[in-house]
């Protein structure tokens, strides 16, 4: 214990020394202001917050860095992934959990970095109409709408109805390390149902599980759902308000409800891209600011972003879909249209910086539904994050587009140690300290914690 105290001291004191050059302007990384390498070739999935590589592009912001990009859609995450690491993609909009994922061996091992936070929240939970049906009899009623946000406490009943009845209930997510997953997992288990666990013999995560969840593509889901093949789903946009226009399904909860503000998508490159093209990476993160700053700047920004990402080379969706959700409003039940002006927050609140504890909360994820098979201590958590975010990069980008009138310093938490404040919004009201991966995991009534392992099979 008392090692585990001397790393994070040293690891938090390494960071001071960051955090203070970064307030002074010092540039952290290579004099040489000319990228290395300027033609370049991005990948990106089919959803709403791809938005900051899309608005880079058709905004000049990469020409702007002396560099030349194309953007090529994937078709999966998998496929998406491998083409970074195999270096048929230079970088990638990702999943936050993929870099991290793939430097500890989660599925594909190679070391992959991120310098930049796409974006917070964005993501739904979506359930069939017969399941949906079944939910609102045990929800809280206002004027003939639900009171939200809407617990899985009202799922479970649904869970052990189909139980009862011999059906298995079945929901999709779309990557095993995906932020979509670990919410629903989030949302599931805050309810009282029990997502199921991954183990060295279980890669599917189904042991022990009151819910099967399984991957599907995005663009998929709606289909999917529809088909029956599955009772509900958590996707990024346009795909839940998809299931509302198509009058298939309703969603019945956001992430912006089970974590307020949560990091989403990064973007991503192999570490030893980063380690070879130093000054390309500090351009590209230097483009991507001003994008994200660019789509939180109005109203207006964002329903030309709209049009942008309904291009069938972009998201390829009805515009009127994307706006649903993009514009500060978010539809549930058909009719059902509330505000949420945060549901797409691109730059506001340090959105783009890569925090340590962001990184930290999806490995306590991992080891709380098993893909992390063995207890890990705090330190382990610690070294991870910082082999794998890189704030240095981020600050370089920022002190840069500072000098150059392009950003302000208040627009950067410059004097930051990587690690947010306890964040206490979430709806089980479990309050995440970052310093503190082992204590957190100790408070939840499901989900591994310690030494604790899985045994069998689903």
């Amino acid at each position: 214990m008392h090692s585990n105290r001397n790393d994070r001291r040293k690891f938090l004191a390494d960071l001071s020394l960051l955090a203070g050059a970064s307030a002074l302007g010092l540039p952290a990384l290579a004099r040489e202001t000319r990228p290395e390498k300027q033609a370049l070739k991005f990948g990106f999935i089919k959803l709403t917050d791809c938005a900051p590589l899309v608005v880079a592009y058709e905004k000049k912001f990469f020409d702007d860095e002396g560099l030349f990009v194309t953007l090529e859609a994937q078709a999966n995450w998998k496929v998406l992934l491998d083409r970074v690491i195999d270096g048929q993609l230079d970088g990638s909009h990702m999943l936050a959990g993929q870099p991290l994922g793939a430097t500890i061996g989660v599925g594909t091992k190679a070391p992959v970095v991120t310098a930049f936070s796409m974006d917070l929240n964005g993501n739904g939970i979506t359930v069939s109409n017969e399941v949906w049906k079944e939910m609102k009899k045990y929800l809280p009623m206002k004027d003939g709408k639900p009171v939200h946000p809407n617990k899985a406490d009202a799922l479970k009943k649904v869970v052990d109805k189909f139980k009862a009845e011999g059906r298995q209930f079945k929901m999709g997510m779309v990557f095993p390390v995906s932020t979509h997953n670990y919410e629903l997992r989030y949302w599931l288990a805050a309810g009282g149902i029990r997502p199921g666990y991954y183990s060295p013999s279980d890669v599917t995560g189904q042991t022990d599980a009151d819910v099967l969840i399984s991957v599907t593509p995005p663009p998929q889901m709606p289909a999917t759902l529809e088909a029956g093949t599955i009772h509900g789903y958590c996707v990024g946009e346009p795909w839940n308000q998809q299931a509302v226009f198509k009058g298939i399904g309703v969603p019945v909860i956001t992430d912006y409800e089970v974590w307020k503000d949560n990091p989403e998508k990064v973007f991503g490159v192999t570490k030893g891209w980063a380690d070879k093209y130093p000054r390309t990476h500090i351009a590209v993160v230097k483009a991507l600011i001003r994008a994200g700053q660019w789509l939180d700047a109005s109203a207006a920004n964002r329903m030309e972003a709209v049009k942008l990402l309904a291009k069938p080379n972009y998201v390829g969706a009805d515009a009127e879909v994307i706006a649903n959700s993009m514009t500060g409003t978010f539809e549930y039940e058909k009719g059902d249209k509330r505000p949420m002006p945060d549901f797409n927050v691109f730059f506001r609140y340090y959105a783009t910086y890569p925090y340590y504890s962001d990184a930290i909360w999806y490995l306590t994820q991992m080891r709380r539904w098993g893909q992390i098979p063995e207890g890990k201590p705090d330190s382990w958590y610690f070294e991870v994050a910082r082999r794998v975010y890189l704030p240095r990069v981020y600050m370089t980008a920022a002190n840069e587009l500072v000098a150059e009138g392009k950003a302000k310093a208040s627009d950067f938490p410059a004097k930051s140690d990587g690690f947010r404040a306890p964040q206490k919004e979430f709806i089980d009201g479990v309050v995440y300290d970052g310093r503190k991966p082992n204590e957190y995991l100790r408070k939840f009534k499901i989900g591994l914690k310690g030494n604790q392992t899985v045994k069998g099979k689903a």
